[in-house]
């Protein structure tokens, strides 16, 4: 059985890869999700374009695992050679959009519920989600579904980790910071220079160390990336706005971030949502140790994913590599796609 959905996985990753899928705009691919469902006879619902649906013997008196991944994509690097929607096989690789982030784990994850499906007597309930918008962090995506499935105890999130156990992912929190001053002529230099009082708040930023460190993922990161103020050479600006890039370890909220940040600085700080906090899964936990007996590694993981709108435990797993993702014709191995499907299935049977 294995064998036939690795094929069949194989399949809808390349009508994936060959029917765009921007973010906002996963209809086409949301109906060739739905097509697996059909072809299995599972049954499905779809909220927008979003598609999911639960393991034939659900018992609410048990626990829920969430499989998700997501079926959008960005819009193609400009450095691309190939056809970005054309899926080629060459010399032992699939190229195309989406291959490997984050079509490979998808279908993987679509070919492990199967698998599962109709099976009787699991420990846990499954549900899966095959999610739109997580390329964008819109307002329609797993972050929308959240009310609508059943309530989850831990979740699997497909994306490419080379199928080692990112135990950890950190957070994005992003603010827009305001020093004021008082205008003046330059040539007076009486003014209160707004720009003077940034870079007060600034070498803050760059030296504060929070005190809690995360064993997975360091310490919180604070980098300065953007500033903007004045608007002619001889006059002192009332304003100055700078941008700062916030990585959140497991071991703060956005908000409690925030809240440090706030009674350190003297500028006015707008974050632009506190939504996509930190997350993580216990080193304990069964499906880590599951991993683990099979000689995966653990690991923190420093890029973002679906995984910031969950507030249960979360595992980061699945086949091709991250630093491939959102690069000109991109790929996936085909043995990835192979090895994600074997792993999974292994690790779920180790607790289900």
């Amino acid at each position: 059985m294995i064998d036939i959905l690795t094929k069949e996985a194989t399949v809808l990753l390349k009508n994936l890869i060959s029917t765009p899928s921007f973010s906002g705009e996963e209809d086409k691919t949301a109906e060739l999700i739905s097509n697996w469902f059909l072809a299995h006879q599972i049954p499905f619902k779809r909220n927008n374009n979003n598609v999911w649906a639960v393991n034939k013997n659900f018992d609410a008196a048990k626990k829920t695992i969430l499989l998700n991944s997501h079926h959008d994509t960005v819009q193609p690097n400009k450095g691309y050679t190939k056809n970005p929607f054309t899926p080629e096989e060459n010399d032992g690789k699939l190229y195309g959009l989406g291959s490997n982030d984050a079509g490979g784990c998808l279908v993987s994850l679509l070919a492990l519920f199967t698998y599962f499906y109709d099976k009787k007597e699991l420990n846990y309930n499954l549900v899966i989600v095959a999610s739109a918008e997580e390329e964008s962090s819109g307002s329609k995506g797993l972050n929308s579904m959240l009310p609508i499935i059943p309530e989850i105890d831990f979740a699997i999130i497909g994306e490419p980790t080379l199928m080692q156990l990112a135990v950890a992912e950190k957070g994005l929190l992003v603010l827009d910071c305001y020093a004021k001053g008082t205008p003046g002529h330059a040539a007076h230099g009486k003014g209160d220079n707004a720009i003077y009082n940034a870079i007060e708040a600034i070498h803050w930023f760059k030296n504060f160390q929070f005190p809690k460190q995360s064993a997975a993922l360091g310490s919180v990161k604070m980098t300065v990336t953007q500033i903007n103020a004045g608007n002619q050479h001889n006059v002192i600006p009332a304003s100055c706005h700078f941008v700062v890039d916030i990585r959140v370890t497991d071991k703060y909220s956005n908000q409690e971030v925030l809240d440090i940040v706030k009674s350190n600085v003297n500028c006015e700080v707008k974050p632009r949502s506190l939504t996509l906090n930190s997350s993580s899964i216990p080193i304990e936990h069964p499906i880590v140790k599951a991993g683990v007996k099979l000689g995966r590694k653990t690991y923190g993981s420093p890029t973002l994913s679906d995984q910031s709108v969950l507030s249960c435990p979360s595992l980061k797993l699945g086949p091709g590599d991250s630093l491939r993702s959102h690069t000109a014709n991109e790929f996936i191995y085909m043995d990835e796609l192979k090895e994600g499907i074997d792993l999974y299935i292994k690790m779920l049977n180790e607790i289900v």
